[in-house]
């Protein structure tokens, strides 16, 4: 009887397993991540210069994230004089109180200014951090002997979404982190991720722009979306076939352990 019974367990697993297999069952083109797509005239271009090049290079993206509204920026401000360089650091004193905003960093306003001590309003939005850097710089040097000055974003994060393994919003320190870094950071897509068609959702000067993204294509490291900008959204869509293969294992599966399962109690009470 145990044994009839655990045979009938494991055919029941086994169909189940079956069916959750036929997801895997993908081209590899559509799942193998920068892929070398190559044209007539460029293969043949390769084979007339192969004796003179012998990698296989990509030009390389530079990307510096630019200060938008609503950014958070810690500004760090030293010199030889410490005791003066301490007016212009309200966000290191110890008498300044947790529930207050600047506790957290300088809020870019609407109009894309900061207020600073001494400085006051100060442009920002629409610069790069060294330029804003350099530009504190030159008004410090009113004020203090050869100023020191370190500016962070402070809300620099991406939020990764849909057919990955850990969906989520992730805070970055180094202001740079490019799309495969994010999706590395979220384990990865998930077998049903679609590479083709990764969804760019980006916010720049109160626009929101929607930007389609081949993973597979190596002429990605090229593209602008290649480096992430703060508060930019990453979405990996579910393939088709993934809507095939659940509408079918939700609508086989119970048909198949309802009957496994009716056979094994007429099996019963037949034993009994």
């Amino acid at each position: 009887m145990n044994t009839l019974l655990n045979t009938l367990f494991k055919q029941k697993l086994t169909i189940l397993l079956i069916l959750t297999s036929l997801s895997a069952c993908r081209n590899q083109k559509d799942v193998t991540y920068f892929q070398e797509k190559k044209s007539d005239e460029e293969i043949s271009s390769r084979i007339e210069w192969k004796n003179f090049t012998s990698k296989d290079t990509t030009k390389l993206v530079v990307y510096e994230p630019v200060i938008q509204p609503n950014d958070i920026l810690k500004i760090y401000i030293t010199s030889i004089n410490k005791e003066a360089s301490s007016f212009f650091n309200p966000l290191l004193s110890s008498e300044l109180r947790v529930d207050d905003p600047q506790a957290s960093g300088y809020l870019v306003d609407s109009y894309g200014k900061i207020d600073l001590p001494v400085l006051g309003n100060v442009k920002v939005a629409g610069y790069t951090v060294p330029q804003i850097r350099d530009t504190l710089k030159l008004r410090l040097s009113k004020y203090l002997e050869n100023p020191s000055v370190r500016v962070i974003f402070d809300n620099f994060k991406i939020t990764v979404l849909g057919e990955v393994q850990r969906p989520g919003v992730y805070s970055v320190r180094n202001e740079r982190l490019t799309l495969p870094e994010a999706l590395g950071l979220a384990g990865d897509m998930t077998i049903f991720g679609n590479r083709k068609t990764v969804l760019l959702i980006r916010e720049e000067y109160n626009k929101r722009n929607f930007i389609r993204i081949d993973m597979t294509d190596r002429q990605f490291f090229d593209s602008p979306s290649y480096f992430l900008h703060p508060n930019d959204i990453v979405y990996v869509e579910p393939t088709k076939g993934k809507t095939a293969v659940s509408d079918n294992f939700y609508r086989i599966a119970p048909i198949l352990i309802s009957t496994l399962t009716l056979i094994s109690v007429l099996i019963i009470r037949f034993q009994n």
